[in-house]
């Protein structure tokens, strides 16, 4: 749709810088470590992997890239078939096709909208039945928001099958005290330009395991054997994280705590002045969990209202605003339209349902409080016949 103003842009999720970057990168460029190696590098590692409470991580150059080594070192190949989440970015189900091996969708649940338990005990089940269990399940923790995972870590455990927690969006949250990211055999993070912190792009896979990941990194730098010259035995991938850019994470590391802090203001002022509107609700937060609010998402419900969310996104559109649906699940991907999926009950999927349904609002924290207010208004008019008074609120951001 056509702009129709010249108001400022406001962007769904926009990089937000700190300003302690410049003193990590100004000391590689001072040093010359420019590489895919350095002490950047192995510093923010360390940061990461304590920060957590994993033992050790390897900085690459995506979270995709964190996947696919977290198959690799699980021993996936051709042949084999991997459960993942549908309600994902297609970043969590690619690496599964880089190893030859066959994605199997499971649905959301309506409580956290993440991967549902009851699905995934069904797609076990069957899978037992056949004798031909998963190599891993991918769990996604969507929009910041933990998955349930006491019931899908005792799901993988009785059928001894690998976890892989994608926690690409979810670093800082916490799943009855435990951080995001650290309840499977890997887990693993994004700091895409548009992540609660960002290296411009990248990725870490950590683990429990200090072995496998030391495995993980002679893998992700071609997996040069140790010799005077280039000896190679096995297939390696060029995966390693420039000391450039581990820089701007360790800028960005020191402000995470802050970063929620904004994150869940701004979803708190969504809440506190759509939620009266009908047919609208919001992302729910589990209880004994803590999401990091990455995103703010809201759902329309079609009972209660007559506007579609494509009507939304046009009119914030108009108003020179972004605003996205809620990801298309992965079983209704052209790519993906031979794969098996399991629905959370029959005749009931729930990540449809939250596609047809969701919008991801703009929750960047560099957004002030008057444009998330022109973001609130352009809602409440299209959702309302007479524009109401804005209930007044205010973002309390931490210094």
């Amino acid at each position: 749709m056509p702009i129709l103003t010249n108001k400022k842009r406001i962007f769904l999720c926009a990089p937000h810088m700190s300003g302690n970057e410049q003193k990590y990168m100004n000391d590689a460029f001072q040093t010359n470590w420019i590489a895919p190696l350095g002490p950047n590098v192995d510093a923010f590692e360390k940061e990461i992997a304590t920060h957590v409470g994993a033992r050790a991580g390897v900085a690459v150059s995506s979270g995709t890239a964190a996947i696919h080594l977290a198959l690799t070192l699980l021993g996936v190949s051709p042949g084999d078939t991997v459960f993942c989440s549908s309600l994902t970015f297609v970043a969590s189900a690619n690496p599964i096709l880089y190893q030859g091996a066959e994605p199997v969708f499971i649905d959301s649940e309506p409580e956290t909208w993440n991967m549902s338990p009851h699905a995934l005990q069904k797609a076990l089940q069957a899978a037992a039945e056949k004798g031909k269990l998963p190599k891993a399940v991918i769990v996604v923790n969507l929009y910041g928001q933990s998955a349930k995972m006491d019931e899908i870590v005792a799901l993988c455990n009785q059928y001894e099958v690998p976890l892989i927690e994608d926690a690409a969006e979810s670093l800082g949250s916490h799943y009855k005290g435990k951080a995001s990211g650290t309840f499977g055999k890997f887990g693993i993070y994004s700091f895409n330009g548009n992540k609660i912190i960002t290296t411009s792009g990248g990725g870490m896979l950590i683990s429990q395991d200090e072995a496998a990941i030391e495995r993980g990194r002679f893998l992700s730098a071609q997996a040069k054997d140790p010799a005077l010259h280039y000896e190679h035995s096995v297939m390696g991938f060029n995966y390693r994280m420039s000391n450039i850019l581990a820089g701007i994470g360790r800028g960005q590391l020191e402000v995470l705590q802050q970063r929620i802090h904004q994150k869940r203001a701004i979803y708190e002022l969504y809440k506190q002045q759509l939620s009266d509107l009908p047919g609208v609700q919001f992302h729910p937060e589990l209880a004994e969990t803590f999401s990091n609010r990455w995103l703010s998402v809201l759902t329309l419900n079609p009972a209660e209202t007559t506007v579609s969310v494509l009507q939304v996104i046009e009119a914030l559109a108009s108003e020179n605003i972004e605003a996205r649906p809620v990801w298309k699940p992965l079983h209704l991907q052209p790519l993906f339209k031979e794969s098996s999926y399991f629905s959370h009950e029959p005749h009931t999927s729930v990540s449809e349902q939250l596609f047809q349904n969701g919008i991801c609002l703009p929750s960047g924290t560099s957004m002030t409080e008057e444009e998330q207010l022109r973001v609130i208004g352009t809602i409440r008019e299209l959702l309302t016949v007479s524009r109401p008074a804005l209930i007044s609120g205010s973002l309390t951001y931490q210094t």
